[in-house]
């Protein structure tokens, strides 16, 4: 007993991922993009990743010749603030010039009713972005606006759903494959959501933004979408 009175008393939150079949997981995946500019030398900041040995892929960033960015993952967070910080205060990541406005971090998550839990939090993610045959990006942060939250379930649904089945038909095409990851509490701008977007050519990239404009979810339900990343990979980790 807690010494609270009877009507104080509450149930531990349940903040445990849950998939199919009664599946469990109580860790996540945590993937953190940092972009940087004044960089003339993308092969010295692919050959330090290397040395260090890390989960990585580093993106030439198309809208700015100088331009670089560095996707990292671990199911531990304390890796962002250890091993990889140690990577980044030293050459050529000191002499580089960050792009906060472009640092995106999140966990993946479970809806509940995913068939494999461990491939859906870990190896979805990590396989789409490394794979090799697919080395254009676009990453993005969003925030839903404060309406969607306030309706009931089976609107949101049939919401989300509309949004999906976009997706999927460009996933089943193989033009564009999708990663998400929940960044509530940790992005310094209160987003809610971080999306990765990867293929083997922009332009579908490109068009599944230009495709998803036209729903509800992103037409009435969005306070807030990016700033955008675009970046092809010019190093990919084998996982």
């Amino acid at each position: 007993m807690s010494g609270r009175p009877p009507h104080l008393q509450v149930e531990k939150p349940d903040i445990d991922e849950h998939a199919a079949n009664g599946q469990v997981s109580t860790t996540r995946l945590f993937m953190q993009l940092l972009a940087f500019g004044e960089c003339t030398d993308s092969g010295a900041v692919v050959d330090a990743v290397k040395a260090a040995g890390i989960p990585a892929v580093v993106y030439e960033d198309v809208n700015d010749a100088r331009g670089v960015a560095l996707l990292t993952w671990a199911e531990d967070p304390t890796f962002f603030v250890t091993t990889l910080r140690k990577l980044l205060l030293a050459e050529p990541f000191i002499n580089l010039w960050p792009k906060q406005d472009l640092t995106m971090i999140g966990r993946s998550y479970t809806l509940g009713h995913e068939p494999d839990i461990q491939q859906w939090l870990f190896d979805r993610p990590i396989g789409t972005a490394t794979n090799p045959d697919e080395r254009w990006a676009v990453w993005y942060p969003l925030r839903r606006a404060g309406a969607f939250e306030k309706l009931d379930q089976g609107t949101q649904r049939t919401i989300l759903m509309e949004h999906a089945k976009i997706g999927m038909a460009y996933a089943s095409a193989d033009y564009a494959h999708d990663v998400r990851l929940v960044s509530t509490g940790l992005d310094r701008n209160d987003n809610d959501f971080v999306i990765g977007l990867i293929g083997k050519e922009l332009h579908p990239l490109s068009a599944i933004v230009q495709a998803m404009r036209k729903t509800t979810q992103t037409s009435q339900y969005l306070e807030s979408l990016g700033p955008f990343f675009v970046g092809h990979a010019v190093y990919q980790s084998k996982g």
